[in-house]
C-alpha cells in the first residue's frame, strides 16, 4: 500500500480569509496561515487522486497544489462554497474525458440545475466539460481505482451532508450533529479532519467546544481543524488553546497517512 498524502487546498469558510472589505485584525494579518481559501482537500497516492469539494477557489487551488489529474470529485453537499468551481474542471476533462462526480442524489440534482450546460448530452457547447454521475448512498461504500471509500452521514443544521473515510483518514466539514452509529464507524481513526468555525456557538457548524467534545468521542490519533472563520482568531493564537494532537489546519499543509 503506497503512502496516502492529504493536501489542504483550503481551510476557510464561505467568505474565505481575508473577507472582502473587512478591517478585522485577522483579515489584515501578514501571517500566511491566516489566509484561507474555501474549504477543500486533495487526497492522493500512487494509485489514486481524489478531490473533496470544488469551491470558487478551485482553479487557484489546483495550480498552487500542482494537482494535474483527478480520478474522482467527491461532494459533501451543494452549498456554493463547496461546488461553485465546477466549471473549472474543464482542463481535466480536456485531458482525461468525463470526470467522475460522486454525491448524494439531492446534490447531483442541484448541480444539474445550476450547471445544466455540463450535464446535458444534446446540443452541447463544445467547450463545456462533461461528468459521470455516481450517486453516494448512506451506508454504501464505493471504490475509486480499487481504493475503498466509506461515506459518513452527518447534519449541517437541517441539511444532510456526507463526510468520507479513506484508509483511516476521515474528512468531515460543515457538520453540526453526527449520529452515534456514524461516530462508531470512525472511532480510533488515524486522522480526523473536522470543521471548527469559531468559539461562539453557530446554528449549523461546530464551535470549538463542540469540536473538542466530538474529538473526545472519536479518539483519533490526530485531528486537524478546518472551515475556520476570521472570528476564531489568529492561527498561532488558536493553536495555543488546543490539546495535544489537535492542530489548526492551514492552506497548503500536506500530511501523510
Amino acid at each position: 500500500m503506497s503512502t496516502i498524502k492529504v493536501y489542504f487546498l483550503g481551510t476557510g469558510t464561505s467568505q474565505g480569509i481575508p473577507v472582502i472589505g473587512s478591517n478585522h485584525s485577522v483579515c489584515l494579518s501578514k501571517d500566511a496561515k491566516d489566509k484561507r481559501l474555501r474549504v477543500s482537500v486533495w487526497i492522493h497516492s500512487e494509485d489514486f487522486s481524489i478531490v473533496i469539494d470544488c469551491g470558487p477557489d478551485f482553479r487557484q487551488q489546483m495550480l498552487t497544489s500542482n494537482c494535474n489529474y483527478i480520478d474522482a470529485l467527491l461532494f459533501t453537499h451543494e452549498h456554493a462554497d463547496h461546488t461553485a468551481g465546477l466549471d473549472d474542471i474543464r482542463p481535466f476533462y480536456f485531458k482525461q474525458g468525463p470526470i467522475p462526480v460522486y454525491a448524494h442524489k439531492r446534490v447531483l440534482e442541484n448541480l444539474e440545475k445550476r450547471f445544466d450546460y455540463i450535464f446535458i448530452n444534446e446540443n452541447k457547447y463544445p467547450g463545456a466539460p462533461s461528468v459521470t454521475q455516481i450517486e453516494v448512498k448512506e451506508n454504501e461504500g464505493f471504490k475509486v481505482n480499487n481504493q475503498w471509500i466509506e461515506p459518513i452521514n452527518a447534519s449541517h443544521g437541517n441539511l444532510q451532508v456526507f463526510g468520507y473515510q479513506i484508509e483511516g483518514f476521515v474528512y468531515l466539514t460543515d457538520v453540526k450533529t453526527v449520529a452515534i452509529d456514524e461516530i462508531n464507524k470512525i472511532k480510533n481513526c488515524k486522522v480526523l479532519v473536522i470543521n471548527c468555525l469559531r468559539e461562539e456557538p453557530h446554528h449549523s457548524h461546530f464551535n470549538l467546544e463542540e469540536a473538542l467534545d466530538f474529538i473526545s468521542l472519536v479518539q483519533p490519533n490526530r485531528t486537524y481543524l478546518t472551515h475556520i472563520s476570521h472570528l476564531f482568531g489568529f492561527h498561532e493564537e488558536i493553536q495555543k488553546k488546543l490539546p495535544k494532537n489537535v492542530f489548526v489546519a492551514y492552506d497548503n499543509l500536506e500530511i501523510l497517512i
